[in-house]
């Protein structure tokens, strides 16, 4: 079973007076944090504030770039063409990196969001295209992929560092992928059913998918999203359960 495990949050998801999320108690919890980059969220003074406050914290900073898409906060699929994408990818990568350095910490990671992380999920070309253009602006950033996908089929291709994901509250379908979000029972609100679930996934160094089938992967890192409503005590929850299991949280 994993004894060390990464437990990283999707946070700096403000715009302006608009608050999501309450990242500053999530940074007192995880070991990572996936900050947005102001296209599908966030704006310069967001990414400022928590990446100030994830230094201090020792929290590992990443990169989360998604589609510009404010008002679908970037979980609406858009027929965007390669080239675009990875200027897009490139862009947001050089707001983080300058963002962390000015806050004294550095962009460890990289990982999707939303629609351009689901379409990548099943699209090995896209998937190249978004992670060869960060590989070609820092060679050295962790690509942090979602496990048992086309994501990891190309990472291992390019034989770069990479962290394989698992979800804390998402359901799963066979296949690896994330039950759309529209679906009910997508998205687990209860820290009850959620962290002896990861646990469970943990020990058996699978995802287990809604249907209950198990898909062997690799388990680097766990993710909560900072959106959802019960997002800190689920955070709590999950660490104090895995903690008490004899797992260690620990950075990337």
């Amino acid at each position: 079973m994993t004894r060390k495990v990464d437990l990283n949050a999707d946070m700096g998801e403000g715009f302006g007076p608009w608050s999501m999320g309450d990242d500053a108690a999530l940074l007192d919890i995880v070991t990572s944090a996936n900050i947005a980059c102001g296209f599908h969220a966030g704006d310069p003074d967001v990414m400022a504030k928590t990446m100030a406050r994830a230094v201090k914290n020792g929290v590992g900073i990443g990169a989360h770039p998604g589609f510009a898409d404010l008002k679908g906060f970037g979980r609406r699929q858009l027929p965007i063409p390669p080239d675009e994408i990875a200027n897009a990818v490139a862009y947001q990568l050089g707001a983080a990196q300058a963002m962390a350095r000015r806050a004294g910490g550095q962009v460890r990671h990289l990982k999707l969001h939303g629609a351009l992380s689901n379409m990548a999920c099943v699209d090995a070309d896209l998937a190249r295209v978004c992670f060869e253009t960060a590989l070609a602006v820092d060679p050295d950033i962790i690509i942090m992929v979602l496990a048992a996908t086309a994501m990891e089929d190309v990472v291992r291709d390019l034989g770069c560092a990479w962290a394989g994901e698992i979800f804390a509250d998402r359901a799963y379908n066979d296949d690896g992928t994330l039950v759309d979000r529209r679906l009910p029972g997508a998205v687990l609100h209860d820290t009850a059913i959620a962290a002896p679930r990861i646990l469970e996934m943990l020990k058996a160094g699978a995802i287990i998918a809604e249907s209950g089938k198990r898909i062997p992967c690799e388990i680097d890192t766990i993710c909560l999203h900072g959106d959802t409503p019960a997002a800190v005590e689920m955070a709590c929850g999950i660490r104090d359960h895995l903690q008490n299991a004899g797992i260690t949280l620990q950075t990337l």
